[in-house]
């Protein structure tokens, strides 16, 4: 592997978390939804990632191959209060589990900072080996 596909490597990742983080922070920024009359609510989504090889080189990647949305059913709370709420006095919440995404959001923030990080490294290497030269 050349020093020069290390940042196409890290490059990917730097992209495909920062596709996670905007899925976290949509599943942040939902996490308190209530459905509406229709009956549909926000469902949490979240990254499932692919490897993918970088041109003719010996080195992987990896990249967003789909966006799941979460299948389990919403939590329920009874307020018949509520302008939401259904015939039998309860409104449906999104399923989103704030402390998880917290979780996710923390892990995908040090994915990128560690890959920038590293495409850092590999430009400073870079720089200090045209130096010898001189």
């Amino acid at each position: 592997m050349s020093m020069f596909s290390i940042f196409g490597v890290s490059g990917s990742a730097v992209s495909a978390q920062s596709q996670r983080l905007n899925v976290v922070a949509s599943n942040l920024a939902n996490a308190d939804a209530v459905a509406g009359p229709d009956g549909k609510i926000y469902k949490g989504r979240q990254v499932v990632f692919e490897t993918v090889l970088m041109d003719s080189q010996a080195s992987a990647g990896v990249k967003v191959s789909t966006i799941s949305e979460n299948q389990e059913p919403g939590k329920r709370t009874h307020n018949p209060s509520h302008p939401l709420a259904d015939a039998e006095g309860f409104i449906t919440q999104s399923n989103v589990n704030p402390v998880e995404e917290m979780v996710n959001m923390i892990s995908a923030s040090r994915s990128y900072q560690n890959n920038v990080e590293v495409m850092n490294t590999a430009k400073t290497l870079l720089l200090k080996t045209l130096q010898l030269g001189q």
